[in-house]
């Protein structure tokens, strides 16, 4: 499930590309962020596909192997652990993947390179070398070799390369896509039929969250930019990060309407966006000036919250 987190890191990325664009059409701008989600929720099922692609890679450097003029003992009868692991033949086969995969037209057909260079690096981890010599093999080891070989590419900058050259729109996205993944086969168990693929979102409303955000977030741009400014009066408004006023500007449009949503719940959310998506020093400016701005807004009563939004 795309978590909220990712939304509002959309919505940022959106409202960004608007105001730098000098987009007048909100409605192109709004339908651009919900294609960016769905990309997103592509990704997942792409990197599920990834450690099937690098399967039947090993398996056809085990056949050509078999095919020299003297071919070795080991040629002949390869260790094929990683080529017959349970986990990847349930994702291979599954139904409920492959439609996924065929609808949005995902493959790795064109990245042959890719395969063969996640392959030659994933014979050389120590976790991949442990699994290959273990004297049995369970299903349960098959799944967290699965799950090992999904965390290990978070870190795969050449990876992180060849998917931002895919889709402009998965810039930033693999982490999220990875995880999934590891959610997805972490639920396996061995009498599992299928794979049960996650939701695109944990609640129906978290669309028409981002939506709503993002909408509100540029209705009210200038206005919250007013506020802004008045409490950054002291500070040099050159070092003033564009993406520290747009964090700024969003965090204050949730903290106002969004009623269910409590506010320490929008602090941290956009405090820590801050911290990755803008300079070493925004998270610590951010937090001093919504502070600031929360207490405004609650003393004149602009911050209304309900329900869930009641919990600090």
């Amino acid at each position: 499930m795309l978590s909220r987190r990712l939304l509002r890191v959309k919505v940022a990325k959106s409202l960004y590309a608007h105001l730098k664009s000098d987009s007048t059409s909100l409605k192109a701008s709004e339908k651009n962020l919900v294609q960016s989600i769905d990309k997103a929720y592509d990704l997942y099922f792409q990197m599920m596909s990834l450690v099937v692609e690098v399967a039947r890679y090993a398996e056809s450097r085990q056949e050509l192997a078999k095919q020299k003029k003297l071919p070795t003992y080991e040629d002949l009868n390869p260790n094929r652990r990683f080529v017959d692991n349970k986990v990847i033949h349930l994702l291979a086969t599954s139904d409920a993947v492959c439609d996924e995969l065929a609808a949005r037209k995902l493959s790795w057909s064109q990245y042959p390179d890719a395969v063969k260079d996640i392959y030659n690096r994933l014979i050389e981890q120590e976790f991949y070398k442990q699994y290959m010599a273990a004297s049995a093999c369970t299903f349960s080891d098959d799944r967290r070799f699965v799950e090992k070989f999904f965390a290990s590419l978070d870190e795969d900058e050449a990876l992180a390369d060849v998917v931002d050259e895919m889709s402009i729109m998965w810039n930033d996205d693999l982490s999220f896509a990875l995880y999934m993944s590891m959610r997805t086969v972490s639920s396996l168990k061995h009498d599992t039929p299928e794979i049960t693929i996650l939701p695109k979102f944990k609640s129906e409303d978290d669309l028409e969250f981002a939506q709503r955000l993002f909408v509100k977030s540029l209705v009210n741009y200038d206005d919250n930019i007013e506020i802004i400014d008045k409490y950054t009066k002291n500070w040099d408004v050159e070092r003033i990060a564009f993406m520290d006023t747009l964090i700024l500007s969003i965090a204050i449009t949730e903290l106002v309407e969004f009623d269910s949503i409590p506010v320490k719940v929008t602090l941290d959310e956009w405090i820590d966006i801050a911290k990755y998506y803008s300079s070493p020093t925004s998270s610590t400016f951010v937090n001093g000036i919504l502070d600031k701005i929360v207490a405004e807004f609650r003393d004149s009563g602009r911050i209304k919250k309900s329900g869930r939004g009641l919990l600090e």
